[in-house]
């Protein structure tokens, strides 16, 4: 059945987006996570992925033109099915069609397609600060939004969410709201990022408690400026229900209450808070709290040189602590070290012991038993899905090959007495890989269904470990990078994983994948292939063998490979090609930097 694809909200503040070029066109064939189209919105400029599956029938937009949030983009379907019922339909309904100028609009990237006349081209949210009345709101109900600033919804904050989890929220109803004040941290299937306001205000309302789940485009708070709002039905018509909300969990507060006796409140609530708290409410960016929180610094005692006075990764590499600061500091370390001692030298007295006193172990066999529920994060949830759809969907087969490490040990060693920055194994596996991908460009490929696409590009991805799960950093073109930029570069997006900061272009358009747990003292191991890779290489320790030499036996440094492979794409020769590339670069490096 052919289906409609809409603009999504991209951001917060997203109300239209303009089509920079489209990737596809009508005829083409698409599945699922094939790159439709580029959208500039009025953030960045991002990559508009398919979700489903089918052949495209009808372009709406062309390059160059604007699109509001729910407006027709596109339909896909099964080839020569009939659509303009859909579109005639979509057209009469309370989300618009959109379509601006759609002569030109069809001719330009259709010729065949049937135009589509409409005359009401006005956004929901045109409506709402008009006045107008809508199939989204009961047509007795008389919304008086004098006062109201902005319906915050759930935007948009990976390719592949669909909903977000509210970790927190930083503001209360009854605050009062700056433009960049920090709302609420948004738990997606990637990483938890923050929410800033795009707008100042009051909070009159908040949707969703922490904790609960809320989909793409769904109400989260409503911002406003006074009293004279009926919540109730803005609510209603935010969430495009007829469904009214319930009145008991609507809090409308009286600006006079604020000023006088909340103030108050506060300031006496605040005398008992820890003053950590605060830094919540510090304008400074994710990797700014990252790494203050890492060197232990309070942001408090900081001045930011960003804009409006946000804290920036420069203010914290450039913060000298102030003496007190560090006597304190030392005073400290120093009773730790003393008190360490002490304690040492008791756990070292010899201390005798009565045996003949002593109970013997008796089991306990009335202990009950138990067990602990955990909900899944959004995180695991999408690892599950898709790794599961991988395993089940991509036949998979096993490559192992065994790889001495001596020249890469010594070439290491001597990189970096020279390296501005630390290279670590992982790094030159990452540099290996993409030369050994640059020869072998099969690999370096993606199932399509229909068609097999081979990228001209190399973006390796690396997998970390996390507390909710693993995400997949991404190095993009890394067979054109050198090692310290790789190892800088590595140190950036770790930290960022790690602090669930990165941001969806930093864990998207992997090509290959990496996933080490050598570290972990793991001998060797096979992975799943990472969507919508061809293959993924297994990383095991690096482990001292006994070897035979010209003159005897020896002792080598040796390393265990598995590359796991999708057999629709990957043969068993091309795979192995591709491992003799990969070990020809390991036992010899100095080949991948000429």
């Amino acid at each position: 059945m052919a289906e409609i694809i809409r603009m999504p909200r991209m951001s917060d503040t997203m109300t239209e987006g303009v089509i920079v070029a489209w990737h596809k066109q009508v005829g083409d064939t698409v599945k699922s996570g094939d790159l439709m189209a580029e959208v500039e919105t009025d953030k960045a400029t991002m990559e508009l992925e398919s979700y489903n599956n089918g052949t495209i029938l009808y372009i709406g937009i062309p390059a160059g033109q604007s699109v509001p949030v729910d407006g027709v983009l596109a339909v896909i379907g099964k080839p020569g099915e009939e659509y303009q019922n859909l579109l005639n339909s979509s057209a009469n309904n309370e989300i618009p069609a959109t379509i601006t100028d759609s002569k030109v609009a069809n001719e330009s990237t259709n010729p065949n397609a049937t135009t589509i006349a409409t005359t009401n081209t006005s956004t929901s949210a045109e409506k709402f600060a008009e006045g107008e009345k809508t199939t989204t709101a009961p047509a007795h109900t008389a919304i008086d939004i004098t006062n109201l600033k902005e319906v915050v919804l759930m935007p948009r904050m990976s390719d592949t969410m669909t909903e977000g989890v509210i970790a927190e929220w930083h503001k209360q109803v009854g605050d009062t709201i700056k433009i960049g004040d920090l709302l609420a941290e948004v738990e997606t299937d990637k990483a938890t990022m923050e929410l800033e306001s795009y707008v100042g205000g009051t909070l009159l309302h908040i949707g969703v408690p922490k904790g609960g789940k809320v989909p793409v485009n769904a109400l989260l708070a409503i911002i406003g400026d006074g009293t004279k709002v009926d919540l109730t039905a803005i609510i209603t018509a935010a969430n495009n229900s007829g469904a009214v909300a319930d009145a008991t969990t609507i809090v409308v507060p009286e600006v006079k209450a604020e000023n006088e006796s909340t103030s108050a409140e506060k300031a006496a609530k605040g005398k008992t808070e820890h003053t950590t708290t605060d830094t919540a409410h510090i304008k400074a960016s994710p990797l700014a709290k990252a790494l203050a929180k890492e060197k232990g610094l309070n942001l408090q005692q900081l001045k930011g040189s960003g804009d409006g006075g946000r804290i920036i990764k420069k203010d914290i590499d450039n913060y000298t602590p102030q003496p007190e600061n560090i006597t304190a500091k030392a005073a400290i370390t120093t009773a730790a070290a003393l008190a360490t001692t002490a304690l040492v030298a008791k756990a070292a007295k010899p201390t005798t012991t009565n045996t003949s006193s002593v109970a013997p172990f008796v089991p306990n066999t009335t202990a009950a038993e138990g067990y602990t529920d955990v909900q899944n994060s959004q995180m695991r949830k999408t690892i599950a899905k898709r790794l599961s759809e991988s395993k089940f969907t991509a036949p998979h087969f096993y490559l192992k090959m065994e790889i001495n490490m001596d020249n890469a040990i010594a070439a290491r060693k001597a990189l970096n007495e020279v390296s501005p920055v630390k290279i670590s194994f992982q790094d030159l596996m990452i540099k290996a890989c993409a030369s050994a991908l640059r020869q072998n460009p099969a690999v370096n490929s993606s199932w399509m269904g229909d068609y097999i696409r081979t990228y001209h590009h190399i973006h390796i991805g690396s997998a970390v470990a996390v507390e909710d799960g693993l995400i997949v950093p991404v190095f993009k073109h890394a067979d054109q990078k050198s090692l310290s930029q790789i190892a800088t570069e590595a140190n950036d997006l770790y930290t960022k994983a790690k602090t669930k900061k990165l941001q969806p272009a930093e864990f998207t358009g992997n090509t290959f994948t990496i996933s080490n747990l050598g570290m972990m003292d793991i001998d060797e191991f096979t992975a799943i292939v990472n969507p919508p890779d061809s293959a993924i290489l297994a990383v095991g320790k690096i482990k001292e063998v006994v070897v035979k030499t010209a003159e005897g036996f020896g002792v080598a440094n040796m390393l265990t490979l598995t590359l796991s492979c999708d057999h629709r794409i990957v043969d068993g020769a091309v795979g192995a090609r591709f491992l003799q590339s990969l070990k020809t670069y390991l036992q010899n490096p100095v080949t991948m930097l000429v």
